[in-house]
């Protein structure tokens, strides 16, 4: 079974920086396409960055909400994709969760989340 682990949620202040890892278990990650999705109080979860490797050329999209202030990038060789968060908003606030999705298999696979407050 695959297991997928976030970390690095934290409170921080208007305008700070985080950085958001997840760790993939197993000899496949390099295959996955990575997600970042997140999901604040009363509110349904959204897809914030995704990052797929097809025919060794990555693609990147971000939601417009985040552009410019986020980063979804991966280390193959740590089984771990990052997050990095600058320019933080209190409209940032929420449950971050990574998604690992095995388009071989039609597979996705979830983390429990980190939680991330943005507040004075």
């Amino acid at each position: 079974q695959v297991q997928v682990v976030e970390s690095g949620g934290a409170s921080v202040q208007p305008g700070g920086s985080l950085r958001l890892s997840c760790v993939v278990s197993g000899s496949a990650f390099s295959r996955y396409a990575m997600s970042w999705h997140r999901q604040a109080p009363g509110k349904q979860r959204e897809a914030v960055a995704n990052l797929a490797d097809v025919d060794n050329t990555n693609y990147v999209n971000y939601a417009d909400a985040v552009k410019g202030r986020f980063t979804i990038s991966r280390d193959n060789a740590k089984n771990t994709v990052y997050l990095q968060m600058n320019s933080l908003k209190p409209e940032d606030t929420a449950v971050y969760y990574c998604k690992a999705r095995d388009n071989t298999h039609y597979q996705s696979y979830w983390g429990q989340g980190t939680q991330v407050t943005v507040s004075s």
